[in-house]
């Protein structure tokens, strides 16, 4: 039973918090922390470039987080059945036009460090930037919302993992190598996990609004060895860092990701459905942020 549904309706303050989802949070710092890690490793760390992209990130996900909001509400996506954690506009605690303003707000305030970024990182920053807001609105927003169409994942990690590492490495050194993208492929993975958690306990619901997800695409079991297999390649390409002697500790980082994983692959595989894949999916978060602080430690202590 939700607060508002038991007679305690949250106030102003919880209902932006609620509708900004701080937990997600994790997904938009991770990547900064893996691209700011490969920066020291090549010897080209930069500290206000570092901040101002985690800045950015933060803003684009909170900005997503609202355009995810009111955009899954107006569709009728988000019905009183919904199985995940209550949604602001869902609820009424604040209309659609609010939730667009502090939309705007938040990608304007990724703007403004995009625009630091672009100064020093050029006119690729521009492009990058210009496309990660648009990647955000269009994910649940617009004629044809990606994310209703089965594209929720590879945007996820293209945007979470790729772009944001690679960008992020990018404004430090001043070029891409293909160490950063191969940096990247484990983080996209696992922000991609949360997803698939999230499309694996809503497939039911998503059916009945025909809400066209990767999840009710591959259907119950399909899903739930795509969170395997995204495991398994978060996981083996710390290890073969180890190999390459890009990462000499990435097994290490692998084999203690490893160890935390392994609850959640349990449930997951194990059959977990519905609600009880609400606290699955805050663990999984904090999942990612581990193995990508566990990654980049790997990747800045090379000696």
């Amino acid at each position: 039973m939700t607060a508002a549904a038991a007679g305690a309706r949250p106030g102003r303050l919880q209902a932006w918090r609620m509708a900004a989802r701080l937990p997600t949070l994790t997904a938009a710092a991770a990547p900064v922390a893996v691209g700011t890690a490969a920066a020291i490793r090549d010897d080209a760390f930069a500290l206000l470039p570092a901040l101002a992209a985690l800045f950015g990130a933060l803003c684009l996900q909170v900005g997503a987080n609202f355009a995810n909001d009111v955009f899954d509400h107006e569709r009728g996506a988000d019905t009183p059945d919904r199985l995940g954690p209550p949604r602001a506009s869902q609820l009424g605690l604040l209309t659609p036009r609010e939730l667009k303003a502090g939309m705007a707000a938040a990608f304007g305030l990724a703007l403004l460090a995009g625009v630091y970024l672009a100064w020093v990182g050029g006119w690729p920053i521009v492009a990058v930037g210009l496309a990660s807001i648009v990647a955000a609105v269009i994910y649940t927003g617009g004629p044809w919302p990606v994310g209703y169409h089965a594209l929720g994942d590879l945007f996820t990690f293209v945007f979470f993992g790729l772009v944001a590492v690679m960008g992020t490495y990018y404004v430090q050194a001043g070029e891409l190598t293909w160490f950063s993208f191969w940096a990247a492929v484990p983080v996209g993975a696992t922000v991609t996990m949360i997803l698939v958690v999230n499309n694996l306990r809503d497939i039911p619901t998503d059916l009945r609004t025909g809400k066209v997800t990767l999840g009710v695409v591959l259907g119950d079991r399909g899903t739930r060895w795509w969170f395997a297999a995204l495991l398994g390649a978060a996981l083996a390409v710390p290890a073969a860092a180890t190999v390459t002697g890009d990462a000499p500790l990435g097994a290490a980082a692998a084999a203690a990701a490893g160890v935390l994983a392994w609850p959640l692959l349990r449930q997951v595989l194990g059959g977990t459905s519905g609600r009880d894949l609400n606290p699955v999916l805050k663990a999984t978060a904090r999942f990612a942020l581990w193995h990508a602080l566990l990654w980049a430690a790997a990747i800045a202590t090379q000696p």
